[in-house]
């Protein structure tokens, strides 16, 4: 049988690219072909209806395999992402009974946002939530990111979970800056350093984020979000490297959170072109290749949402995510229809979860490594 199918290509005659071109222009009926098939992104470029293998011959990333350095094909060996809420916090209890709830409907990440920063808060929000196992992500205002740092730090090491646990604190002192255009009151360097040394027995905590999400959202086309968040990136390594912390230990504790367009093939390229080329940026300033993967979470758009016909937004977020989930990002968080005008309710929070779980679990894309890359190009 192996016989068989390895022979099936040898019943057809091998057909150029030319040949098909000619086929193409033949069935266009004299319009041209340039015009009629091949598009013009905003980043500048022409997309081409067509590609074969003669189009990536001599490209490095095309004889890498996921889970090896320059990571364009992912950062590991499979594509289970991780699903998350995002849940405001400002009442840690009520939080606490929420989280727990979205626990049992398939939720595998949680993002707390506008919690208080003390141990006691802390205790609270995680109370009966196994932390081994369920990624937890903070926002708060960065002037208080070393005291919840401290908090979270003091009870991951009281459940013994250091080498288990999975999450970050949102520690993003640009986003003043770049939404206001005022400075951030405190030495950021000082600050990063000091989260890196409290969080250095917890290397799944991330604590230096680079927010490119806020610039997808103001309407940065996808090469400007890839780009500035690549800057942001190498910020943070100048910063601290040149504070005293290691390569590794900086690259280490960056995460990523990059925002999805609708534009769909081209925000798949951006997750495997920021993978890559972070990779080689963290390289350049030392880092070992472990050290250089990307920790990417995605969330898909809210500037692009409508307020007049609501449920147009489920078709929006729904090829936004499964452009990150073929992109093999770590985490998405898919923003609820009825964002734009109210406070998502329970059913459009359900509904928001059941798109990422329709992905997979009737697609299957968790259970294929690399979805993106296994096409094959027959010369």
């Amino acid at each position: 049988m192996a016989e068989k199918k390895e022979k099936l290509f040898d019943q057809f005659p091998p057909v150029s690219t030319a040949e098909w071109k000619a086929k193409v222009e033949a069935d266009l009926k004299g319009a041209p072909f340039d015009k009629k098939l091949v598009w013009r992104t905003n980043e500048g470029f022409n997309v081409q209806p067509m590609y074969r293998a003669e189009d990536i011959e001599g490209f490095a990333t095309t004889e890498s395999l996921p889970g090896e350095y320059p990571y364009v094909r992912g950062t590991r060996s499979d594509n289970d992402w991780l699903t998350r809420q995002e849940i405001p916090a400002e009442d840690a209890k009520a939080a606490n009974e929420k989280a727990k709830e979205v626990l049992t409907k398939g939720v595998t990440s949680l993002g707390f946002s506008g919690c208080g920063t003390d141990y006691e808060t802390v205790c609270t929000l995680l109370d009966g939530i196994d932390i081994a196992k369920v990624e937890v992500n903070f926002h708060c205002c960065p002037r208080h990111a070393e005291e919840l740092a401290e908090a979270l730090v003091k009870y991951i090491g009281e459940k013994k979970a250091e080498a288990t646990f999975r999450g970050s604190i949102d520690f993003n002192p640009f986003r003043k800056a770049l939404k206001h255009g005022k400075a951030f009151p405190g030495d950021i360097a000082a600050m990063g350093k000091h989260l890196v040394e409290i969080t250095a027995n917890v290397p799944g905590l991330k604590v230096l984020a680079v927010d490119s999400v806020m610039l997808s959202d103001a309407g940065a086309y996808i090469f400007q979000e890839l780009g500035y968040a690549l800057a942001w990136g190498a910020e943070w390594m100048t910063l601290l490297t040149e504070a005293g912390v290691s390569a590794d230990e900086v690259a280490g504790k960056i995460k990523f959170n990059m925002g999805i367009s609708s534009n769909y093939f081209m925000e798949l390229a951006k997750f495997r072109a920021a993978r890559m080329l972070w990779a080689q940026i963290a390289h350049q300033y030392g880092a070992s290749e472990a050290a250089c993967k990307m920790a990417v979470h995605a969330i898909t758009s809210r500037f692009n949402q409508t307020i007049y016909d609501a449920h147009v937004n489920l078709l929006r977020s729904q090829t936004e995510c499964m452009s990150a989930a073929l992109a093999g990002v770590d985490s998405i968080t898919v923003t609820p229809f009825d964002t734009p005008y109210e406070t998502p309710d329970d059913f459009s929070e359900r509904i928001a979860r059941n798109q990422q779980f329709l992905l997979k679990e009737e697609s299957h894309l968790d259970k294929v490594v690399d979805p993106a890359g296994i096409s094959l190009i027959h010369k």
